[in-house]
């Protein structure tokens, strides 16, 4: 006789940064027939995805798309596709997630220079600019905008035009803040950022929104070694995404049918109420 029972899930209230809870819509999306990842139907569902992606990172960036993995998989995924061995990187450390990004570019063979800030305090511009100055030939500054582990909010324009100003690329970890504050990619001269549906975006975690502009993608597609994992390549990725619909690996379907209900739901309400909410909602459990 079987042990097991049909699953009973109590029902919980998440107060955490994520996973969050979210609202029964997504949760009746994923519940939706399941269609095939080359189906013509769930092609205009990646199409509209993709659409909506770029009007909540405030891009027109045409390389923007969920990556099957959670917010890791995006740190992953900005990183191995840009970074070759040998190649500078300049890492904001204030917290976990950016000590994180240090040990994922160190196994792309980057040399890391870490600027740190106390946990609870912010990496200052000119902490990044001095390194710049120090450093030949960087290849990207990295920074975390909203630490998890702190609760810090980094501010990005002044980072994002000195990268720039000494011809490196700039990676954004979106991962809390997506959603919920914010990003403005193409204002922010970001040019690789990433997020998880799991945060403000308000769908279960499984999947990794990133954006990466022209620059970012010439230096990919001019690579001298091969992406370090093909399950993250971009430039194969982006051809299942793209036009051409080559088959890659299979998408996680209902996943997908979650995140273009959450980032309806965003849209519908507005972006500038939605960060209004989360300020609003924060700001309430801080007194």
């Amino acid at each position: 006789m079987n042990q097991y029972k049909p699953l009973t899930i109590p029902e919980r209230i998440l107060m955490g940064p994520g996973p969050s809870d979210v609202a029964p819509s997504v949760l009746r999306a994923m519940a939706s027939p399941l269609l095939g990842h080359l189906d013509p139907v769930f092609m205009t569902i990646m199409n509209e995805i993709m659409a909506q992606l770029r009007d909540v990172f405030a891009t027109e960036n045409k390389l923007t798309m969920p990556m099957s993995g959670t917010g890791s998989a995006g740190m992953e995924t900005a990183f191995v596709n840009v970074i070759e061995p040998g190649d500078v990187v300049i890492v904001g450390v204030k917290g976990v997630f950016g000590q994180r990004m240090v040990d994922v570019a160190q196994r792309c063979g980057a040399q890391v220079v870490q600027v740190e800030a106390p946990w609870g305090e912010a990496i200052r511009p000119e902490q990044i600019e001095d390194a710049l100055k120090r450093e030949k030939k960087v290849k990207a500054v990295a920074i975390v905008h909203a630490e998890t582990s702190t609760g810090v909010r980094q501010p990005l324009a002044e980072i994002g035009r000195l990268a720039h100003a000494y011809d490196a690329l700039y990676i954004v970890d979106a991962v809390t803040s997506l959603g919920g504050i914010p990003v403005d990619v193409d204002d922010n001269g970001i040019d690789v950022c990433y997020s998880g549906t799991q945060k403000c975006i308000s769908a279960p975690p499984g999947l990794a929104p990133v954006t990466l502009n022209e620059r970012a993608a010439a230096v990919m597609a001019g690579r001298k070694t091969k992406v370090q994992s093909w399950y993250l390549d971009l430039n194969m990725i982006q051809s299942y995404w793209g036009n051409e619909r080559l088959y890659h690996h299979t998408a996680p379907i209902t996943m997908n049918y979650a995140i273009h209900e959450a980032l309806r739901l965003i849209l519908d309400e507005g972006l500038e109420a939605c960060y209004e909410r989360h300020d609003r909602l924060g700001r309430a459990l801080q007194t």
